[in-house]
């Protein structure tokens, strides 16, 4: 029997070693994290806003953009998926209907933050946060919209850039009381921010690990041994691929060539299964048909 995918994040959530999951955007990213033998993969807002509507990360996708977004993403990959769902597009009534839907597609996590509407990237200057108070209720309805399910609630603070650190610590405390199973301060900036936000919150952190950006670039095992259990990497692939697209289309437009050494079509289609497309209706010839379901009658165990 398979492990549903925020049953397997949970239990990877309780090892000793940094959950490393990188940002995905699109099917080939899902294809490759897997392939490279990453335990989980993030679906990051901002990667999405960028790579779907050619827009900066300011709260611009709905839910339902972001619901139909994370449908093909699981059509790509077995991989447990955290989803960012922004602000939760409202009050606590769409929280609960953002969490309702991702428990429907089969999501492992969920993080909410609380940042005024329309929010803006975490490692952007002039970021606003809403009443603690506010928050705190969101959080409380993500929790009770999960209900019995596994997903994880994952509650996300901004206001150590415009509060202060204190004040993203009181609000993570306050977070883990109402009920979230992880803990999310972003943008800390130095190791003594990183440390002490691990020493003051009791439940399982998460780290949002971007080159170039507010928070100190360590190793994996560094955050683990600060205390942080989920490594997210929003920018990791969508950073690559605009590099080298900006690389491959200057090239054509000086010189009127393609790179030499990319990827031909067999190489870039084997990547995403081409021999298993291909050999599929010849498997399924020769393979035994399915026994039909028995329909029980209730007089089973009589």
């Amino acid at each position: 029997m398979t492990t549903h995918p925020a049953r397997l994040l949970r239990e990877l959530i309780n090892g000793d070693e940094l959950v490393i999951a990188p940002g995905i955007y699109d099917g080939l990213t899902a294809t490759l994290v897997e392939r490279a033998g990453f335990p989980a993969a993030y679906v990051s807002g901002a990667a999405a806003s960028v790579s779907m509507l050619g827009r900066p990360d300011l709260g611009l996708m709905s839910a339902g953009e972001v619901a139909a977004h994370v449908v093909r993403l699981r059509g790509a990959t077995s991989l447990p998926l955290i989803v960012d769902i922004d602000t939760g597009y409202g009050n606590e009534l769409n929280v609960r209907h953002a969490v309702e839907t991702h428990v429907r597609l089969g999501a492992a996590a969920v993080h909410i933050e609380d940042q005024v509407f329309p929010k803006r990237c975490g490692h952007l200057s002039g970021k606003t946060v809403v009443d603690a108070e506010e928050a705190v209720r969101k959080v409380r309805a993500a929790v009770a919209a999960r209900g019995s399910h596994d997903l994880v609630i994952i509650a996300r603070t901004d206001a150590l850039t415009p509060l202060g650190l204190d004040e993203a610590i009181d609000r993570g405390r306050r977070f883990a009381d109402a009920g979230a199973d992880m803990v999310f301060v972003e943008a800390p900036e130095n190791r003594h921010q990183l440390d002490r936000i691990a020493r003051s919150i009791d439940v399982p952190l998460v780290i949002n690990v971007i080159a170039g950006s507010r928070t100190p670039l360590l190793t994996a095992s560094d955050y683990a041994d600060l205390g942080y259990r989920l490594g997210i990497y929003p920018f990791v692939n969508i950073a690559a691929a605009s590099a080298a697209a900006d690389s491959a289309l200057t090239r054509l437009r000086d010189t009127g060539l393609p790179p030499q050494d990319a990827a031909g079509p067999a190489e870039l289609f084997g990547t995403v299964g081409l021999d298993d497309w291909l050999q599929w209706p010849d498997r399924l010839l020769t393979a035994a048909p399915p026994s039909p379901a028995r329909p029980t009658t209730g007089k089973e165990n009589s």
